[in-house]
């Protein structure tokens, strides 16, 4: 309710600052504008001091603060760079699909997925989770999308068995564990940056 409210009275707003504006102009008899830039004021500075110079006010960083900041020209945080852009090339497709998956209204709770998802999960997520025997265990009837039992509000993915039982499993160790074991000199560095703290 307060937002058609506040649409509707923004001409006016801008309207009255307009006003307030010209009024100040007029008060005050003068048209010149201010810098944004309190760099961009007035070089003459009262007492015969000299403005800083732009190589002052922007001087180089210090030693330590240099280390703080990763250097183009170091070939390792370049390589470092190369490979995180590859790991992420490799891995977007699959988390694309799987969050698509989990946050969309493409699957309603406890709906199987269609073969073509399931076989990219069962490949791409599933093969490389640390426990996907212990999951998987009597043997993979399907993957199943539903509400996580103990957090009702996400929803995750479960393998369902061929004897009827159904476990959840975390895509994101899925992803841990892969990308470990291809990209192992770069994993931890990678998984420290770009997944979330505390899920495995």
């Amino acid at each position: 309710m307060a937002a058609p409210l506040l649409l509707r009275a923004l001409p006016l707003l801008r309207l009255r600052l307009v006003q307030h504006h010209s009024h100040l102009r007029l008060y005050n008899g003068s048209t010149d504008r201010r810098p944004f830039c309190s760099a961009a004021a007035d070089s003459s500075v009262a007492d015969g001091e000299s403005s800083p110079s732009l190589s002052q006010i922007f001087s180089p960083k210090t030693g330590k603060e240099l280390r703080q900041y990763p250097r183009w020209d170091d070939p390792d945080y370049r390589k470092w760079q190369d490979k995180e852009s590859k790991i992420l090339e490799d891995i977007e497709p699959i988390i694309c699909l799987t969050k698509e998956i989990l946050h969309s209204d493409r699957y309603l709770d406890g709906e199987r997925l269609t073969p073509e998802d399931e076989k990219a999960v069962v490949d791409k997520l599933l093969a490389h989770h640390p426990h996907s025997q212990d999951k998987i265990g009597c043997g993979l009837d399907s993957i199943m999308v539903d509400r996580h039992p103990q957090f009702r509000h996400s929803r995750c993915l479960f393998v369902v068995r061929t004897d009827g039982g159904w476990i959840d499993f975390s895509y994101q160790k899925c992803l841990r564990a892969y990308i470990r074991s291809k990209y192992p000199p770069y994993a931890e560095k990678f998984i420290r940056e770009h997944f979330k703290r505390g899920s495995g």
